[in-house]
């Protein structure tokens, strides 16, 4: 069972007459030319069976760590941590906030607020927004004030639609209805000038952006990805640089935009952009983006380091049937929270994803209903000596979880007042016993229906025992604020009914060709016979990207949730999504993730 967060589930219904049976294919890992990995990579099963001590036990052959300990640690110290770097950004920060001051007057002319919303624009796609809160604020605040008498050029009205919705002002799509002929379609010109190419690209990214219902949004993003697409072909009409910006945000939209990623990709290519570089103050702006990325790559390669040390001397390493990500799970921590003092979530979320991930590989293959049943006693019990009764990979297991709670309770207590330890032991209960109810549907072969195996769901996600304690480290939760982070409530069901889908529709027929009877596709045909894999499929899409919609509704309105853990969950969200984007990505880390670990993790831009 890929791991996802928690949900809740609604029901669709697609009818077929015909009933197509799952017929996996062979999977192939290519190999991987670089010094970090340990051998070549070729994988011809998605199951293989090993005995051992007598016993037949099921791996999911999952192909090996891609980043070897010695390669981590012999990572040379990058120079960014130096005072002087620090001093030269801090500068550039106060010449970048001068020039949010001089934008222009107070009034309310198109040019003044095209300029304020660029502004924002460029210093939140370079990945240095933190910096200006107050500025963004007040420039916002003032767009908004000025928001009819300024939306009526299409380029205001995308750009501003999108970043006021992102931070969370009241403004409806109907402001795009005006940019429509009488037929109800979107209006473009046949001189396709990199001004319009630029306005239509904005109204895409604006058009992700959407609730429930709004059909003006599904027509925007209907007309903007077939325009662009169009752009695309006429490699030799326009510059790399605008083509590369679309493919971009063709490939990853909004819901998987991580905000490092962004960066990285914006640097270049901002960098090749020599019409944007003519400005001075562009140019700041640039090297202020680029002087951040590698001082804070800095802090990350110490942070890896400690990951890969703690994942050797945990002896995790030695359950070479689990899934080794703990330097891909140190990279979503970095990808989606940038500020130094959040070194300790970063590292705690590693380590949890690591530990839910191998438990998970534990209890989804390799470990017998018997050892599962003895495992999930000795947790409940946690303490040392329940180990005894364990065959040695569940000990390394089991200590290695025991001391990572342990250890990050005592942190969380310093930061809350309070002893948190039952909040963790609570979460890690509920999991096993959902992990240990999934590995007896898969001993008896039992297929549940589509609500029981959404419901089981909600506690065999991880979502708890992978965030929970790291979210604890970031700023002191009150009682009743700590509360919210648990399910039920709207937001926490959205965010694992869409990870689990998009999860499903990528590991399915893996994890059928292994063995594993249960998931939201085999569920849903269960429950409606009359259903093929495709129709399936189409249903699981339809729900995913209707409920994708509501998501963002959920995460913008303003409730009585604060927003710092909205946006860490969230942020989680669109990092899994990535996982999940083109394939399963916890499986498969030798393709898309193994380069944007590189891009954040490994490689410094040039200055």
């Amino acid at each position: 069972m890929a791991l996802s967060f928690p949900f809740s589930a609604s029901s669709f219904c697609l009818k077929s007459k015909t009933i197509h049976h799952i017929k996996p294919s062979p999977t192939l890992f290519p190999t991987l030319a670089t010094k970090c990995l340990r051998s070549p990579i070729i994988m011809n099963k998605a199951l293989v069976s090993t005995s051992v001590e007598g016993l037949t036990r099921r791996r999911a052959n999952h192909h090996a760590n891609l980043w070897d300990d010695d390669f981590i640690q012999s990572l040379p110290n990058l120079p960014y941590d130096a005072p002087y770097y620090r001093e030269r950004a801090d500068k550039l920060v106060g010449e970048v906030k001068g020039m949010f001051n001089a934008v222009g007057a107070a009034d309310s002319s198109t040019e003044n607020i095209l300029k304020r919303l660029e502004m924002v624009d460029k210093v939140e796609r370079l990945g240095i927004g933190r910096y200006f809160q107050v500025e963004i604020a007040e420039a916002l605040d003032y767009v908004y004030r000025f928001w009819n008498e300024s939306s009526k050029d299409l380029n205001i009205a995308a750009l501003g639609l999108r970043i006021l919705r992102l931070h969370r002002y009241p403004v409806s799509s109907d402001v795009l209805e005006k940019f429509k002929d009488k037929d109800g379609n979107f209006l473009c010109c046949i001189a396709e000038s990199e001004e319009e190419i630029n306005s239509i690209l904005n109204l895409f990214r604006a058009s992700l952006i959407d609730f429930p219902n709004e059909k003006t949004m599904d027509e925007a993003k209907s007309f903007t990805t077939v325009y662009l697409n169009q752009i695309l072909q006429k490699t030799h009409t326009f510059g790399a640089n605008l083509l590369q910006e679309i493919t971009y945000n063709l490939e990853y939209g909004w819901r998987t935009n991580l905000s490092r990623l962004e960066a990285r990709n914006y640097i270049d290519i901002y960098g090749e952009k020599s019409s944007w570089l003519k400005n001075m103050n562009n140019q700041k702006i640039l090297h202020l983006a680029k002087l951040d990325f590698n001082i804070m790559q800095s802090l990350y390669r110490s942070e890896l380091q400690m990951i890969s040390r703690w994942w050797k001397d945990s002896k995790l390493c030695k359950l070479d049937f689990c899934h080794h990500r703990q330097i891909e799970y140190h990279f979503s921590g970095c990808a989606i929270t940038v500020e130094p003092k959040h070194s300790a979530f970063r590292i705690a979320l590693a380590k949890f994803s690591t530990l839910a991930t191998c438990i998970d590989d534990i209890y989804d293959t390799y470990g017998t209903l018997d050892e599962l049943e003895l495992f999930t006693k000795a947790v409940k019990r946690w303490d040392s000596p329940s180990t005894v009764q364990l065959p040695e990979y569940l000990k390394i297991a089991y200590c290695a979880l025991y001391d990572a709670i342990n250890e990050s309770a005592r942190e969380a207590d310093k930061i809350q007042g309070r002893d948190t330890l039952h909040y963790a032991r609570k979460a890690w209960d509920d999991y096993l016993d959902s992990m240990l109810r999934e590995a007896k549907w898969l001993a008896t072969r039992h297929i549940p229906n589509f609500q029981t195996y959404l419901k089981n769901g909600i506690e065999s996600s991880a979502s708890l025992t992978a965030t929970l304690q790291a979210l604890l480290t970031l700023d002191k939760i009150s009682e009743n604020d700590l509360q919210k982070v648990d399910y039920p409530s709207r937001f926490n069901d959205l965010l694992g009914l869409t990870l689990r889908l998009r999860g499903d529709t990528r590991t399915f027929k893996t994890e059928a060709d292994r063995g594993e009877v249960a998931s939201s596709i085999a569920c849903y045909m269960r429950d409606n016979p009359e259903s093929s894999e495709e129709d399936a499929l189409k249903c699981i899409n339809f729900m995913l990207e209707e409920h994708l919609k509501e998501l963002n509704l959920e995460y913008l309105k303003h409730d009585n949730v604060p927003i710092c853990i909205k946006d860490f969950a969230y942020d989680m969200s669109r990092c899994f999504q990535v996982f999940y984007k083109e394939r399963d990505g916890f499986s498969i880390s030798s393709k898309d993730m193994r380069d944007h670990v590189k891009e954040i993790l490994i490689d410094p831009i040039k200055m």
